[in-house]
């Protein structure tokens, strides 16, 4: 654990206690500071006290005294309303930080990299983490994709942190600063928690407020948006920018084309022979990593060496397992149009059994449409089952299950009834998971969980 000394004597307040909030609230009591922290949800504040977290009394709290406000990054601070406490603590000018904020001011001399976009930042930080440890450098990974960054290890001036980060984190840490970050691609999402389209953008835009002449920013020109932000960075004449894509010939940058990524014009991986790294999206995520990776100094040999050990995340188009002629997949962590987009080009050629729902995000699924004919059949479940309805209507044969379990059984029936040889069933939501599981981790091991118990029953049937 990393124990952030600078905030010895501070009276901090902490504001959600999941486990990145309860980590920070640890960390900083061992530093010596004066914490209250707080959770909405009795459970919550009930772990929070078995380990000895000190929550807010009961009487007001005098903010004037306060002297930083830890904001967990799933609370609002804005949009669509402040938390009241929040809104109590703007009225006296205090602006929420977040638990990455803390840690940049307690580790201010190590090496950052930090990488942001709507998709892709999970991959791109684990391979990154990955190629730098087998490489034999000291890095520690963490922030968004799930490990929160106060239990990672300090690491001064020998090592990197190689950090995920999203909109609602980089709102929330004004001093974060670095050395080299990544923008992937920005897509419709999370609307409602920036007052639209323009404020989604200009968050992501944030991963590189504090940046100096010196620093690198990877940047994809692939979306209208990112390319947008690139050109408008390139004429104001920012230094380190470097370009990435995967769909057109770039000249002073690093681009992919039919699976081989070039660097200065010059083919250097066949990226289509890493089994981890398949598809068009994961191509921007490795030439983002490459591009990183060489701007630190690390030669291509080693970064090759590491794609290939790359062993890939759980719930990103992870393969569960496979029976007689069906594979089963779980995309678990797709959850909005575009990550679904993905995965669909992904088993193109394969009998498709495609199973999405949960809770609805703006936007819906219907810039799917012109990817319907690589579809067999569809099985929706959760909130969203009834409008997505009215997409597939039409289009592509559908049916409504109650849960996902009861998707993936229907499903796997009628994949293992397929007249082709190959046969696909595909957990990729274009949903958040909030109507029937705690978060797309529990969705994702739930549903491997099903199909397991359907192929143990498939044997025994044999």
């Amino acid at each position: 654990m990393i124990v952030p000394t600078c905030f010895k004597g501070h009276k901090i307040v902490i504001l959600g206690l999941g486990r990145s909030g309860r980590t920070v609230a640890q960390a900083l009591l061992k530093a010596g500071a004066t914490v209250m922290a707080w959770d909405d949800q009795e459970e919550a504040r009930e772990t929070a006290q078995r380990q000895g977290i000190p929550l807010i009394p009961s009487e007001a709290l005098k903010w004037e005294e306060v002297n930083h406000l830890i904001l967990s990054p799933g609370i609002p601070h804005h949009y669509p309303a402040p938390h009241p406490l929040v809104a109590q603590a703007q009225i006296v000018g205090l602006k929420p930080i977040s638990d990455l904020d803390v840690l940049y001011q307690a580790q201010p001399e190590a090496c950052y990299i930090g990488i942001t976009g709507t998709n892709g930042k999970s991959t791109t930080t684990s391979l990154i983490g990955h190629i730098l440890k087998d490489c034999g450098y000291l890095a520690e990974v963490g922030g968004n994709l799930g490990i929160p960054v106060m239990e990672l290890n300090p690491l001064k001036t020998e090592g990197t942190y190689v950090l995920e980060v999203s909109s609602y984190q980089l709102e929330i840490s004004p001093n974060l600063h670095f050395d080299a970050a990544i923008l992937l691609n920005i897509t419709p999402d999370h609307l409602e928690r920036h007052g639209g389209m323009d404020g989604y953008i200009e968050a992501k835009k944030l991963i590189y407020k504090n940046k100096t002449h010196q620093d690198t920013l990877v940047i994809s020109v692939d979306d209208p948006y990112c390319l947008t932000i690139y050109e408008a960075l390139r004429a104001f004449g920012t230094s380190g920018l470097l370009p990435i894509s995967t769909c057109k010939t770039l000249s002073n940058g690093i681009y992919v084309k039919e699976g081989i990524l070039y660097e200065n014009s010059q083919p250097t991986i066949d990226l289509k022979k890493f089994d981890r790294l398949k598809g068009q999206h994961n191509w921007q995520n490795a030439a983002a990593a490459y591009g990183v990776l060489r701007s630190r100094g690390v030669d291509k040999e080693n970064i090759i060496k590491g794609m290939e050990t790359f062993p890939g995340l759980v719930h990103r188009q992870q393969r569960v397992a496979s029976h007689k002629n069906v594979i089963f997949i779980n995309d678990s962590k797709a959850t909005n149009a575009d990550a679904v987009t993905k995965a669909l080009m992904c088993y193109q050629g394969s009998s498709l059994y495609w199973i999405l729902g949960g809770r609805p995000k703006e936007g819906g699924i219907t810039t799917l449409v012109p990817f319907f004919s690589l579809i067999e059949h569809a099985f929706l479940y959760g909130e969203a089952a009834s409008n997505f309805a009215l997409t597939l209507e039409g289009r592509l044969p559908y049916t409504f299950c109650k849960t996902l379990e009861e998707a993936v059984e229907k499903a796997s029936s009628m994949a293992f009834h397929s007249k082709k040889s190959d046969a696909v069933v595909l957990l990729s939501p274009a949903c958040a998971s909030y109507d029937q599981f705690r978060d797309f981790e529990v969705r994702g091991e739930a549903f491997c969980q099903y199909v397991q118990r359907i192929i143990e029953i498939e044997k025994k049937r044999a």
